[in-house]
């Protein structure tokens, strides 16, 4: 080091010394004039009171990028805030016998510090949180305008009930037939739940996912598959001896004559009718409460063994007048389709196996075309298309375009009618909890339900509330329970149920660029001139609740005027998880690693760096001490280098006339790398390899630094560092900041121009090759770089070793890759 003293890398003292320069300064307050204008956004966490290494990595990976595209010019908008309201809160209130509202407050304020301490560079002047009355009284104001708008409802349905959770769950949070928060076996209720009619918006969130060409594709499959359109026909089968038909959808109109049984849902509203007071009545009653009380993802599981049980009646096929026996079954769901299926046992693989349990005939209706399909001879159904058989006039057609023939002949008998159905059910926002947004309706015996009037928002929740396992306090709450009525004046009572949290999530997006609008949620000129968000950056798990909800939102936003935005998102990127030794990091397996410890041993930007240095960020990243402590001794290396010639080079602007060769290495890596990483981060997000990218330039310094000793040209090293500097700081944002103030530059290094590479400087003037004869490596050679074919090959064969290699030998062919390799084949 020529005998000069370097300071040491002490990211303690140089972090916050630049965390408190940032706050002063107000410096990521967002920018709203002229400039080109891009949203990026990580989605907000709820507040559990510590931040873990999920976090670090999705809070880095939008930090790079914010800071990235300030230096290119944008002004952006990088906002935070809490997913807020919700059971942890409540389950810890009662746990802690702490209001849920203290233990979410200082939870914010634990976090928030955390994130300050990575060096995030959110614009704070627009933190929301969803439990506060300002940010909630807008969540029941778009209730309402869902209400109005005939989005919102109340109905009777059988629920998804978690016991542990005393609350409803919409069908998405059921997962695996538990609870998705806490993994208690869900079970089925029937209970006066509100809902949100997502099903009438399924067709345009099917349609306009093909707008979405900046989603992963697995998303974007997950929401269709969610959503789940399906074609078909719906038709009658009249019921004998009654007055009453069933319907019954069925996407195979093609298989309609080979219907041998019909199975209605344990709640269809027929069965009592059915059996109440017959001999069947007793085996069905046992069947029904069985089913019932099973989840509904059980029913519909592949692996569960389909049971059924005879009713004694009929119903009829109408295009062939045949009689068939209705059954009740465990696998029928009366949310799904009509709540009854048709079998067609010959053509369907669960109907064959329904069939073949219970005795069931089997009727063949679709053959291939090379033979016939005779039912004693069948193992399994034959789902394939064919050709009809056993289907009267359809004999002989085509099975696909049977389909539309027979919803025509169903049509013109008035016994169907051709129909599209959606998996996607509507949305159940009912919660039976404290802690969430209250619905904003009351109901009075004149008047019915009654809206609370929008002045009167919002509908608070009282804070002098006790808690106890398995209730809310609002339905014992007198003060909150009774209400005068908004239209009559008269006695009413407030709804007690609070919504879904998701609610709060479907929307927030649009009150970051209006948080402190008191009149509005959302001013529409402000929410326009943003979104829709540019870059969403979050988790896999939220593929379809969360984002079919915010799409939902959007649409129905864009629907009432309030934005121009059709989708929410344009661009997204879900990050995978980050592990440690294998697993995902979890306190029962006690391998967590928390954002604190790293930040105390290594500094914020050691951990920010290796988060995204350790794997592409769209993949699981396995967590590494040792890689820990690898990007610890990186950064110390580039910070000795800076500090080593901060005063040689300082006043220097980059010009000479005077470049050698060793000097125009040292350009070419520092144009290399940045190259190399505005490439990475504006396209591909590859941060890993652009942060190898620097490493590669600052082990090139190192060896110019050691070839030239105190000889340096300090005009090639002063634009290499100051490149450095630049191109590292949205990694290491603290280390950045001191370096170019080390380096004696004015203003804030977050606030400078991103640099340009020059594409002369990448040019090389002299390449090695590898020489291959007949495939084996003979030699290498140092050449002129951009030599052709032909020049490349001369210079090969010029070579002493080479050319004794093939003399006396005719050279049949020599392939060649420019400035890397000659292969000469010769015999």
């Amino acid at each position: 080091m020529g005998g000069r003293i370097v300071a040491d890398y002490n990211p303690s003292v140089i972090e916050p010394k630049w965390q408190n320069f940032w706050e002063k300064e107000d410096f990521y307050k967002t920018d709203e004039e002229g400039k080109k204008k891009y949203y990026v956004l990580e989605m907000f966490p709820y507040p559990s009171g510590r931040l873990h290494m999920g976090h670090m990595r999705v809070y880095s990976i939008g930090d790079v990028l914010a800071r990235f595209l300030n230096m290119r010019g944008y002004s952006v908008l990088h906002p935070m805030g809490w997913d807020a309201f919700g059971l942890p809160a409540e389950n810890a209130a009662i746990e802690r016998q702490v209001h849920p509202a203290e233990w979410t407050y200082a939870n914010i304020e634990a976090m928030k510090k955390q994130q300050k301490a990575l060096g995030i560079s959110y614009d704070w002047d627009r933190e929301v949180a969803t439990c506060a009355p300002d940010y909630y009284k807008w969540t029941q104001w778009l209730f309402l305008l869902f209400y109005k708008r005939g989005l919102a409802y109340k109905k009777k349905a059988s629920v998804n009930w978690c016991p542990q959770c005393a609350t409803v769950l919409a069908n998405e949070q059921v997962e695996d037939g538990g609870c998705w928060r806490c993994g208690d076996e869900v079970v089925v209720k029937d209970l006066e739940q509100w809902f949100l009619r997502i099903t009438d918006y399924a067709e345009r969130l099917l349609d306009d996912l093909k707008l979405l060409d900046g989603w992963p594709e697995r998303v974007r499959t997950m929401q269709e598959n969610w959503i789940g359109k399906s074609e078909g026909a719906e038709i009658r089968f009249p019921v004998t001896g009654k007055d009453v038909d069933i319907p019954v959808f069925t996407t195979r109109p093609d298989t309609l004559y080979g219907v041998t049984y019909m199975v209605l849902a344990a709640e269809h509203p027929l069965v009592d009718d059915l059996t109440v007071g017959t001999e069947h009545e007793a085996a069905v009653r046992q069947l029904v409460d069985k089913a019932r009380k099973m989840s509904e993802v059980d029913r519909s599981s592949t692996e569960m063994e389909k049971e059924g049980v005879f009713t004694g009646s009929y119903c009829i096929n109408p295009v062939n007048g045949k009689e068939v026996p209705i059954l009740v079954g465990n696998y029928v769901l009366m949310g799904y389709g009509t709540g009854a299926v048709m079998g067609v046992p010959a053509h369907d693989q669960r109907d064959f196996e329904f069939a073949k349990k219970y005795n069931l005939p089997i009727q063949v209706v679709i053959s291939p075309r090379d033979k016939f399909l005779q039912v004693e001879d069948m193992q399994e159904a034959y789902v394939d298309a064919g050709v009809l058989v056993n289907s009267s006039r359809f004999d002989g057609t085509d099975s696909v375009a049977a389909k539309k023939a027979i919803i025509e002949y169903l049509e013109d008998n008035d016994w169907g009618t051709g129909k599209v159905t959606y998996r996607l059910r509507d949305w159940l926002i009912s919660r039976q909890r404290y802690w969430g947004a209250p619905i904003p309706m009351i109901y009075c015996d004149e008047c019915g339900p009654v809206p609370v009037p929008d002045e009167d928002l919002p509908v608070m929740l009282p804070e002098d509330v006790k808690f106890e396992a398995g209730k809310s306090p609002l339905a014992e709450h007198e003060g909150f329970l009774n209400a005068k009525c908004p239209t009559c004046g008269g006695k009413g009572r407030r709804e007690t149920d609070t919504m879904d949290t998701f609610i709060c999530s479907s929307w927030y997006f649009f009150r970051y660029t209006d948080p402190k609008n008191e009149n509005e949620a959302f001013a529409k000129d402000r929410s326009d001139a943003w979104l829709p968000v540019d870059q969403y950056i979050g988790g896999i798990e939220h593929a379809i609740l969360h984002l079919l909800y915010s799409r939902f939102f959007t649409k129905v936003l864009h629907d009432a005027g309030m934005t121009e935005a059709v989708e929410p998102f344009t661009r997204l990127l879900a990050q995978g998880m980050v592990n440690k030794d294998g697993a995902k990091m979890s306190k029962s397996k006690g391998n967590v690693v928390s954002p604190d410890e790293i930040i105390e041993k290594y500094g914020a930007d050691t951990g920010r760096l290796f988060i995204l240095f350790a794997a592409p960020p769209e993949k699981d990243l396995d967590w590494s001490d040792r890689g820990v402590e690898g990007c610890y001794r990186f950064l110390k290396r580039v910070w000795r280098l800076v500090d080593r010639y901060a005063d040689d080079v300082r006043g220097q602007n980059g010009e000479t006339a005077e470049y050698d060769k060793q000097d125009q290495e040292l350009r070419r890596a520092a144009h290399t790398a940045l190259k190399k990483v505005t490439e990475d981060i504006e396209e591909r997000f590859n941060f890993n390899t652009a942060i190898s990218a620097v490493m590669e330039a600052v082990n090139t310094a190192y060896g110019y630094m050691n070839e030239k000793e105190d000889h340096i040209n300090t005009a090639a090293m002063a634009e290499f560092l100051e490149m450095l500097v630049l191109v590292l700081a949205p990694f290491a944002p603290h280390l950045g900041e001191e370096m170019w103030e080390r380096l004696g530059k004015e203003g804030s290094v977050h606030q400078q121009q991103w640099p340009a590479y020059d594409p002369d400087v990448l040019q090389v003037a002299e390449v090695e090759i590898v020489v291959q004869v007949n495939g084996k490596v003979r030699g290498k050679l140092t050449i002129p770089a951009g030599l052709d074919k032909e020049a490349m090959q001369k210079q090969a064969m010029a070579d002493d070793r080479i050319g004794q290699l093939v003399e006396g030998k005719q050279v049949v062919k020599a392939i060649t890759v420019p400035d890397k390799l000659v292969n000469l084949v010769v015999r």
